[in-house]
């Protein structure tokens, strides 16, 4: 017996107890619906999984007000050294201009679909983003301003799939400054299991916790080396009230 038929016996007694299962069956579902349509997260009618595998594990850790998830994506998200602003839809493009200022921004990469009226206070060079833009093109933007899909309240992480708004992932991995908009409460979840069934699974998704940050075997933590080096999120909300922070867990 050759050394690829051991591998292979072993590969297939460690598979003999474990059903069939099609990973499609998810990608090509839409949401829900009371008609029978399957789920994007792989439901059968009734919420059964189309897959055969058991999701019996906790969804949401405890019970959160729209209010305190906002609060507890705040604090996650400072926990990461990202800078958390909150503004409303009359304040917003007053923000970012002053974002911009402060990074001295004279040229900010734009995504296509982004607000056209969200930069309209900014005195920063609007660079849109379009095939043409190459890496070394986007070396030297100084910032870049988008919306995002979906944030996640328990881990502080921001998910972009290249929606309207939202840009290619090269846009948001080059340049050194990037300020993300987070629409609140709507756009947040408490979890990831919540936030999966929110995404499509076949696009191309960007999980951001923080601005860019690696450490060496010391521990010495460098930021920027694969990604943006500052990260401003600015939570923008139908008035502008301030959000409760979250409760004790």
């Amino acid at each position: 017996m050759s050394g690829r038929e051991r591998i292979l016996g072993r590969v297939r007694r460690a598979l003999a107890d474990v059903r069939e299962e099609h990973p499609g069956a998810a990608a090509r579902g839409g949401p829900a619906h009371a008609g029978g349509e399957p789920g994007r997260d792989g439901t059968a009618p009734g919420g059964a999984p189309r897959d055969g595998v058991a999701r019996d594990y906790l969804r949401v850790h405890g019970e959160r007000t729209a209010a305190e998830r906002v609060g507890l994506l705040a604090t996650h998200l400072a926990d990461y050294r990202a800078h958390v602003h909150r503004a409303d839809a009359a304040g917003l493009p007053g923000t970012l201009a002053a974002l911009l200022a402060a990074r001295g921004a004279r040229r900010v990469a734009v995504p296509e679909g982004l607000p056209a009226d969200w930069l309209s206070a900014s005195a920063a060079t609007p660079v849109p983003d379009t095939p043409a833009l190459t890496a070394r093109d986007l070396d030297a933007v100084d910032s870049v301003v988008t919306g995002c899909a979906v944030a996640i309240a328990e881990t502080g992480t921001l998910v972009l799939d290249a929606g309207p708004g939202q840009g290619r992932r090269q846009l948001t991995l080059v340049p050194d400054h990037h300020v993300c908009v987070v629409h609140v409460p709507e756009q947040v979840v408490d979890s990831l299991p919540q936030a999966l069934e929110r995404l499509v699974p076949h696009r191309p998704l960007t999980w951001i916790s923080g601005p860019s940050a690696t450490s060496d075997i010391e521990l010495s933590r460098v930021e920027g080396v694969h990604g943006p080096r500052a990260l401003d999120v600015v939570l923008l909300s139908a008035d502008a009230s301030p959000t409760a922070p979250p409760s004790p867990r």
